[in-house]
């Protein structure tokens, strides 16, 4: 689950908000960890980076194009793409954004 957001929720929303709104994502993911189905809580990611095109040519920022960022990610066990998809539409997303659902390939 990669998930994207339209800047960093502490950049719109007061302290309080911003710990009610992880206080509702954290129990989310204590509910993902209780069906025994995370394999990887991921790490948040800033929203600085760069982007290397070619080989040669950087860039500031991953998606400069864009305005939404990747703010995090998480790896969970499924039987399907679309089992996958099903728990993340019961994840709230703090601020606005989207969730994006790829698979990984395991082996060489």
């Amino acid at each position: 689950m990669l998930i994207r957001l339209e800047g960093l929720p502490e950049m719109n929303f007061s302290p309080q908000e911003m710990q009610a709104g992880m206080a509702v994502w954290e129990k989310w993911v204590d509910g993902i960890i209780a069906r025994d189905i995370l394999v990887s809580r991921g790490n948040r990611l800033s929203n600085d980076g760069r982007t290397i095109r070619d080989g040669k040519v950087v860039t500031n920022g991953p998606f400069v194009e864009i305005k939404e960022i990747l703010g995090g990610y998480l790896i969970i066990r499924a039987n399907s793409i679309d089992e996958a998809a099903n728990i993340a539409k019961t994840a709230p997303i703090v601020g606005s954004g989207s969730i994006e659902i790829r698979g990984l390939y395991a082996g060489k």
